[in-house]
């Protein structure tokens, strides 16, 4: 096949818009909108920006990382930092930790480790031995939310970028429509207003399809490990994904539908739907709306089992 836009070889076909495009007009669709959302979603005439990105060396934070490193990575007024969280989970996190490293040095971003056992005093192995019942994501989201905040916290981050595709996106929002709970969606990512002691998380590439995320990588020679995490298939979001894309195959587009939807949602509804009014744990001082955060009630529970 033919670039629908020169007559050059195609190496993807755009579904949802109909269209072929060869190496160069793919990688320009990509970076278009990766710069578009970036434009949208962070204050680019500020001063000085600090910018921390959460890579877990797997490939749409690699690829967030690239990007951002390649748009903003020489402009004197934005810094560019990076960090990945060990978890803890056996012949997963290693590969992609390397990864992660390899990715940084090469761009010449700094880049710090956190860990679950160092943080919580257990690793995700042990959380899920002891609490064999639960769904390990139910545990291993909130605490990685929570290094995350802390790490851009001591980074003094304006911006925490995450690897957060279109297909991740749509799957979110599908998720809170099902479980009836329109302020959790309203209060997705982007932010665009900082609350105390919440750095404002940014996701660039919530355009882009998973996939897509996957052929630029991989044409523009950008590491990562395409390792799975042994839990993944105990994630409740599994069957949100596949309705997400059994949608998309029968209705080319709907992904981006999807998104839309939460944008025109948000463009309709009072400013205070969404709003919480957040106070501080009492055990660790994480913003909260109870008395502990959801990952110290978390520990406190393992602690009695």
């Amino acid at each position: 096949m033919e670039c629908s836009l020169c007559r050059g070889k195609a190496v993807y076909e755009a579904r949802y818009n109909g269209t072929y495009l060869c190496r160069k007009h793919f990688n320009d669709s990509v970076e278009r909108r990766f710069k578009h959302e970036l434009r949208k979603q962070v204050d680019l005439r500020a001063k000085h920006l600090e910018i921390s990105v959460a890579i877990s060396g797997g490939k749409d934070s690699s690829v967030t990382l690239f990007l951002l490193d390649k748009f903003l990575g020489k402009r004197e007024n934005i810094d560019l930092k990076a960090f990945t969280i060990d978890e803890g989970i056996a012949g997963y996190r290693d590969a992609g930790l390397e990864s992660a490293r390899q990715l940084c040095k090469k761009l010449g971003v700094e880049h710090r480790t956190l860990s679950f056992s160092e943080a919580f005093g257990r690793t995700m192995d042990e959380i899920v031995r002891k609490d064999p019942e639960t769904i390990p994501c139910s545990h291993c989201g909130p605490m990685r939310r929570k290094l995350m905040n802390i790490e851009s916290l001591e980074y003094a981050s304006d911006y925490v970028a995450l690897g957060i595709n279109l297909d991740d996106y749509a799957q979110s929002i599908l998720m809170n429509v099902v479980k009836g709970d329109l302020d959790r969606m309203l209060r997705m990512a982007p932010h665009s207003t900082r609350k105390e002691g919440l750095v404002r998380r940014i996701v660039p590439l919530r355009r882009i399809p998973e996939k897509e995320v996957m052929l630029y990588a991989v044409l523009n020679g950008v590491q990562f490990d395409g390792g799975w995490c042994p839990y993944y298939e105990r994630a409740q979001r599994n069957s949100f994904r596949s309705m997400v894309t059994d949608i998309e195959d029968h209705n080319p587009g709907a992904k981006f539908a999807i998104a839309n939807f939460l944008d025109e949602l948000r463009d309709h509804t009072t400013t205070d739907r969404g709003k919480i009014v957040m106070g501080k744990c009492v055990r660790c001082g994480a913003p909260t709306t109870g008395d502990l955060c959801s990952v110290c009630a978390s520990m406190e529970a393992l602690d009695v089992l």
